[in-house]
């Protein structure tokens, strides 16, 4: 398994960006991570497609619905063809799922409508419940079969009311979307984060998590710092994958911050509990700054 890259990271101010449009990386021969070029859009999300035996599952489709400035359909059909042609097998299916329902989660979802043979999870919590046979939500967790490849599904709202995490055992790696990344961890109801996250920790004490990988990357590699919001050049970024010791700090922090809204800084995150609106204006200034002078 390979988490060794380097992702792109953007173009100083007044530079033209080079990077493609996504970049993609295969962690293993069954597992690719994409993301989106923060020239398209500064959220910079990361996606993963996974493939089985009988089917892949694309989790998210990114913040821009354009296929001419974010060719993701094309660049899923052409990565699909070359795993077929290593690993045979008709009718083979794809399903698009998301990590929740935030625009810059879903916006390409259109440019697999008319896809044969394809899936789209719908966004609301039921449909995605539904979807997975998450039964009990939030409570308990789902298996999702990809065909010698069983996917667990635990509803994990707090961040967004449909936000899911997926665990693959192929790989170890647990998929957190929005709720554990380094980065501004943005929570909305923080009674369901705090409950979200500690079943992730006490799913890791329970299955082996090798990393958590979240969808974006806001954190820079010095601790506590963090890219403005809006701010589409992140030239020292802190790693995208963490660790089951990081994602016990997020347990910790958030239990410490519960009753305190507002923004809160640690080392490798930031929780943002509640509308934070003196802080996001912060955020723009500092946008402003570093659009002229990066740090």
């Amino acid at each position: 398994m390979d988490l060794d890259v380097r992702w792109n990271h953007g173009a100083p101010p007044f530079r033209r960006s080079t990077d493609p449009l996504i970049q993609t990386h295969w962690i293993d021969a069954s597992t690719i991570v994409l993301r989106q070029s923060m020239a398209i859009n500064y959220e910079a999300p990361f996606l993963y497609l996974m493939f089985g035996e009988a089917r892949a599952l694309l989790l998210d489709t990114g913040a821009t619905s354009d296929p001419a400035s974010f060719p993701l359909r094309e660049l899923v059909d052409r990565l699909c063809n070359e795993w077929l042609a290593q690993h045979p097998h008709d009718d083979y299916e794809l399903v698009v799922a998301h990590s929740h329902s935030h625009g810059d989660h879903i916006a390409a979802d259109g440019q697999f409508a008319d896809r044969p043979r394809t899936v789209l999870v719908g966004h609301a919590p039921s449909d995605v419940a539904e979807f997975f046979g998450l039964i009990d939500w939030p409570a308990g967790e789902a298996h999702f079969e990809l065909g010698e490849r069983r996917l667990a599904v635990l509803a994990i709202p707090g961040h967004e009311a449909s936000s899911i995490a997926i665990w693959d055992p192929t790989t170890e790696l647990l998929f957190t979307g929005d709720t554990v990344y380094p980065g501004r961890l943005y929570v909305h109801d923080i009674a369901a984060f705090q409950d979200s996250v500690a079943r992730l920790l006490t799913f890791s004490k329970l299955h082996p998590v090798s990393r958590v990988m979240g969808a974006h990357i806001e954190m820079s590699n010095r601790p506590g710092r963090d890219y403005a919001r809006s701010v589409a050049y992140h030239p020292h970024e802190a790693p995208l994958p963490m660790t089951v010791d990081q994602l016990r700090a997020v347990v910790t922090a958030t239990r410490t911050v519960a009753t305190r809204p507002g923004a809160h800084r640690f080392d490798d995150f930031a929780i943002f509990n509640g509308p934070c609106e003196s802080e996001m204006a912060r955020q723009e200034l500092r946008a402003r700054i570093r659009r002229l002078w990066p740090f």
